[in-house]
């Protein structure tokens, strides 16, 4: 019994794939990843053409081989177990980009809401801006407004002096107190 093929996959997508014989395995194996996706089972078993298909499904990470002996179901099931628990699987290019696709979601987020302070900062500006705006020409309006009431009020004055000189220069008059 020999494993011809295997390989490991995210969803439909082949990571990591090893051929030991020739032939064209890409069909049969998206095949089998279409239908491991489908049942969501941890393991699955199938026959397509002279080989059998094993598969191992974990956390979204399809674990697959292929062999050319129906009967032997021991060996691969060891072999995916053995994929799956590598002594070094920290240091797999599968961990590796994992952690980096972590961090830059965290980045990610990190940066969306840093973007969403900033805009209600800006937010938070722009209506005060708009409050000064407002204020600034509510009070150009009463200076304006006061204005007018204080030269209303100071030709009154005025009017109010003026006529009270002109009373007293006619009483005056009228008294003869001041010299004609």
């Amino acid at each position: 019994m020999t494993i011809t093929y295997s390989c490991v996959a995210n969803g439909r997508a082949v990571l990591a794939e090893l051929a030991l014989t020739g032939g064209s395995y890409q069909e049969a194996v998206a095949t089998m990843l279409k239908l491991v996706l489908l049942r969501a089972e941890p393991k699955t078993i199938m026959q397509m053409g002279s080989f059998v298909y094993h598969t191992l499904f974990i956390d979204g990470i399809t674990y697959l081989c292929a062999t050319d002996n129906a009967l032997d179901t021991i060996t691969p099931s060891a072999f995916l177990k053995n994929m799956k628990y590598n002594k070094n699987q920290d240091d797999t290019p599968i961990s590796t980009l994992r952690s980096q696709v972590t961090d830059v979601k965290n980045i990610m987020s990190q940066n969306i809401d840093e973007i969403l302070e900033s805009e209600n900062r800006l937010s938070i500006f722009t209506d005060r801006t708009d409050d000064l705006q407002t204020t600034a020409k509510e009070s150009q309006k009463t200076r304006k407004a006061l204005r007018r009431m204080w030269w209303k009020h100071f030709r009154k004055v005025i009017i109010i002096t003026v006529v009270i000189l002109l009373s007293i220069i006619i009483i005056l008059l009228s008294m003869n107190v001041i010299p004609t």
